[in-house]
């Protein structure tokens, strides 16, 4: 099993005797579906981070949270993570793909969390292959002889969420009294008033006797909203013979009724609030997310044997809604917003939802699944954007969340989305009635088909706020 020369240059300069081991793989499709054979609290991460003085490399734990205020504040820096097209040509430079979890610039300060001296063995990674040095504490101590160390991190099992998303919701607005959100949950729940477009489809959505026409009629009334479920329709993506002229021959001869609905429902909502221009990595790319998921599962639907499979168009909405939180996060905390995705970019080893429940005790997933019922919109809505982040969720409707989770984690794998990844449980394939085979073929197809699908998300990405027949009325729309 070799290793990059620089790393191995490195630890024989240093005088360092060490181990290198991989992940033991279940599959070859991808490294993302081996398994998770290491303790995650005995995982080195390393991330770099800079400011007007300069970079310097930090040492943390996979199982903690880097508090980046704690460590600003330590070191009176105001220290930000590198970009991920720096963090590749940093990497390139030392001829490698990524960056390992080793310090390799001498030039470069060291910093490392405390908690990395406590265990007896430690591991950090060395490519993305799956491949592990193995270092006893008293080799690691070598390694890092010449850093400065520090208490900045925080357990993630100290980040448990409240089980009364509510009292949550609450509680967090009550600590931002300066945003002059009022405390009611339904109030705060309130902004922004769910657009009139949107409010006109749940009412068709639920009625049984709904028809094409009256679906044609709501949507041809926002020229925006129609001309993008026919660009949608018209994309070799689906392949339609002939042109598509019209939302009538888009629903008839293409999308279907079902998927229309709910596809028009999501461009809806994800324009009612305006697009926020500071994300991690940059302006989050949201409508390319949300094509990527919505597609993958309604592929993953597909996959699933006829009597397991949910609703295609309700699950092809949480792909579409499933970072809604995201916009609503910006929207309700606003002057918070580039503190937590600080944050997020300086954690990239942890789910963002950890580092959200510690700045604001309360989680984008958490506020957009209430915000969801309060605007009466279908349970498997609400619980799959609740619990996409919890395979372990047994709940009614379950399989939406489970469907997202598997559906974030194949994007990761193959960088369509960020964030870091785990493994895959056999529990979740069978609980999915999905194989690992039939998985893959869904992703390779996605991904074959990805230059099509970024072309349909340029075409929805518009910064406006509500769409332009949406009335701020003050009424609250929901139960």
């Amino acid at each position: 099993m070799s290793i990059p020369q620089k790393i191995v240059d490195r630890l024989n300069a240093r005088g360092i005797t060490y181990q290198v081991v991989e992940e033991e793989s279940i599959s070859p499709l991808h490294p993302l579906l081996s398994g998770d054979q290491i303790p995650r609290g005995q995982i080195v991460q390393q991330v770099v981070l800079e400011d007007s003085l300069g970079r310097v490399q930090v040492l943390v734990p996979a199982d903690r949270l880097l508090d980046l205020q704690k460590l600003c504040e330590d070191k009176g820096r105001n220290l930000t993570a590198i970009s991920r097209d720096t963090s590749r040509q940093m990497a390139s430079s030392l001829g490698m793909e990524t960056l390992p979890a080793i310090p390799l610039n001498d030039n470069l300060p060291l910093i490392i969390d405390r908690a990395l001296l406590k265990p007896t063995t430690l591991y950090l990674e060395v490519s993305q292959s799956g491949q592990y040095l193995t270092l006893p504490q008293a080799e690691f101590a070598k390694l890092v002889a010449n850093a400065q160390s520090g208490d900045f991190s925080v357990p993630l099992t100290r980040l448990s969420q409240d089980p009364n998303d509510r009292a949550a919701v609450h509680q967090a607005v009550q600590n931002f009294t300066n945003l002059r959100i009022r405390q009611r949950l339904e109030q705060t729940l309130e902004m922004p008033p769910l657009p009139d477009t949107a409010e006109r489809i749940i009412k068709l959505r639920i009625d049984p006797n709904a028809s094409v026409k009256e679906l044609v009629a709501i949507v041809e009334k926002d020229p925006s909203l129609a001309a993008q479920v026919v660009s949608w329709a018209s994309s070799p993506y689906y392949a339609a013979p002939g042109a598509i002229r019209s939302v009538h021959d888009a629903v008839v001869r293409v999308l279907g009724f079902d998927l229309v609905i709910n596809l028009a429902l999501g461009l809806a909502l994800g324009k009612s609030i305006e697009l926020p221009k500071d994300g991690p990595n940059g302006v989050q790319p949201f409508w390319q997310q949300a094509v990527f998921t919505a597609s993958l599962m309604e592929g993953l639907v597909k996959a699933m044997p006829s009597d397991y499979r949910p609703s295609i168009g309700l699950a092809y909405l949480c792909g579409l809604l499933s970072n809604y939180g995201y916009l609503v996060l910006a929207h309700i905390f606003p002057p918070y917003f580039s503190v937590i995705n600080r944050c997020i970019e300086a954690n990239p080893h942890i789910e963002g939802f950890y580092v959200e429940q510690h700045l604001l005790s309360v989680t984008r997933e958490t506020i957009s699944s209430q915000l969801m019922d309060c605007w009466s919109m279908p349970d498997e809505i609400v619980v799959g954007l609740r619990w996409q982040h919890h395979p372990g969720f047994n709940g009614n409707m379950a399989v939406y969340a489970r469907l997202l989770h598997l559906a974030n984690q194949l994007l990761r794998s193959v960088e369509l989305v960020p964030g870091p990844r785990h493994a895959l449980d056999d529990t979740l394939f069978d609980e999915l009635h999905l194989s690992r085979e039939d998985v893959a073929s869904v992703l390779n197809h996605m991904v074959a088909q990805k230059d099509e699908l970024i072309k349909i998300a340029r075409g929805l990405g518009g910064n406006g706020h509500a769409n332009g027949n949406g009335k701020s009325n003050g009424k609250r729309n929901g139960k």
